[in-house]
């Protein structure tokens, strides 16, 4: 399962193009940051076996434990700790996987109990990703009577989810999540789509984004897969960045990355600006009018978000499940002295500190950031390590979008609706034939 930071694009910043404002909330204000960890109370157990996860194999860090379930003690020891340690008055909870529902409706009502337990005022929201196959009546009803915003993984049409995400027997899932996303519509559930684009799937953006459309899924994101195999000796076999590794073959491409993303906003931008939010544009956005991002990847730094494994094991991100990025655990150290310790902060600022003076010196470094450290394993044009892999796509994309962001720009700025950009883009389009 690939990461995906929900609630409405990780709840750190939101582009409101209805109310033709920009609204920024403080997760990321200097001086105030929140702690954020997210949690897998089933570690890395799932009933599918999806191609590119590069969470499944987490299962060998822990060889001799068979079943790997959060204990109700240690449940009860992160929350009351995650809560007393935040500094804003809205708290968010992610539950994270593997599958999150292979725990039962009863773990989550007794998260709920201890929520409330040790809120002491503070407002709780929670958000809980899941590739949809074990949906039933009974969670739908859960989640609408307690306010869940569920995160939706779906690689778009058939063809394309069907390609990758399958069962442990091998078997095609569409249908089963489609079945689920239903059930969600039939309940009222609020929910986002999230989707891996791959190297199958990317050749056809607005193939993939119609679909979407004709579900009416509103909010949705779209992530690159891009992971490496190295020859690691504690069992796994996906490598961190600073290895030597060979890339997969359903990883995306650089150029078909930024192909898809200028397709994929051509489209968009014809009519649905305002009607469906794709997370990267208004990230992209955000970035340009100099507010921070809703997603990590794009933001300067990073660090702000670790993951607690089902035996309290901390490390400093998703995407950095690896002995060298442990933080310790909670049962012998606290969420505070990980999540701000030398070694985390010093994880976070190396995001920036440790670009390529190539990226240093880009016109679009304000934009991307470098991306995520997870993909800097290429090389500048003049050797140099360090350069994200995704980099030429990136490019591309920003190079195509500049003139649209830099009206969307004005028109925020204005206390005009971005939206109208739409009518914009149709003379842009035609002085530029």
């Amino acid at each position: 399962m690939y990461f995906c930071g929900i609630k409405k694009f990780l709840n750190d910043v939101e582009i409101s193009i209805k109310s033709k404002k920009l609204k920024m909330n403080n997760t990321f204000a200097p001086f105030a940051k929140p702690m954020y960890v997210m949690l897998k109370p089933g570690g890395s157990a799932c009933n599918l076996n999806c191609t590119y996860c590069y969470y499944l194999e987490k299962e060998y860090l822990y060889p001799s434990v068979k079943s790997q379930l959060m204990s109700d003690q240690l449940l009860e020891k992160f929350i009351e700790q995650y809560l007393d340690s935040q500094t804003q008055p809205q708290v968010m909870f992610t539950w994270h996987g593997g599958e999150t529902l292979l725990r039962p409706i009863s773990f989550y009502k007794k998260a709920l109990e201890l929520q409330k337990k040790y809120a002491r005022g503070r407002t709780i929201d929670n958000s809980i990703q899941t590739n949809g196959t074990l949906l039933t009546d009974a969670w739908c009803e859960f989640f609408k009577e307690n306010n869940f915003l569920v995160g939706i993984s779906i690689d778009g049409p058939q063809e394309f989810h069907d390609e990758y995400r399958r069962n442990k027997g091998g078997l095609p899932t569409f249908v089963k999540v489609m079945k689920g996303i239903n059930l969600l519509k039939k309940h009222g559930v609020e929910y986002n789509a999230m989707a891996v684009v791959n190297d199958y799937n990317a050749d056809y953006p607005v193939e993939f984004f119609n679909f979407f459309k004709q579900i009416d899924c509103r909010y949705i994101q779209f992530a690159p897969i891009v992971e490496r195999l190295g020859n690691r000796t504690d069992g796994l076999k996906l490598s961190a960045p600073h290895e030597e590794a060979v890339l997969t073959d359903f990883s995306v491409s650089p150029v078909q990355w930024g192909k898809f993303l200028c397709g994929l906003f051509d489209e968009w931008i014809k009519e649905d600006v305002g009607k469906f939010y794709i997370q990267m544009f208004d990230s992209t956005l955000a970035n340009w009018v100099g507010e921070q991002p809703g997603i990590c990847t794009l933001a300067r730094h990073c660090g702000h978000a670790g993951v607690m494994e089902f035996n309290g094991d901390v490390y400093s991100c998703d995407h950095f499940v690896f002995p060298e990025f442990k933080l310790g655990n909670l049962n012998t150290d606290t969420l505070t002295s990980m999540m701000y310790s030398e070694k985390q902060l010093k994880f976070g600022t190396d995001k920036h500190d440790k670009l390529p003076r190539q990226c240093k010196e880009c016109e679009f470094l304000f934009a991307c950031n470098g991306e995520c450290p997870k993909n800097r394993f290429a090389y500048t044009k003049d050797g140099e390590p360090g350069l994200n892999y995704l980099c030429a796509g990136w490019k591309m994309f920003y190079g195509h979008v500049a003139p649209y962001m830099d009206f969307m720009k004005h028109e925020l700025l204005n206390e005009r609706a971005p939206a109208n950009v739409m009518e914009w883009a149709k003379t842009y389009k035609k002085g530029n034939k």
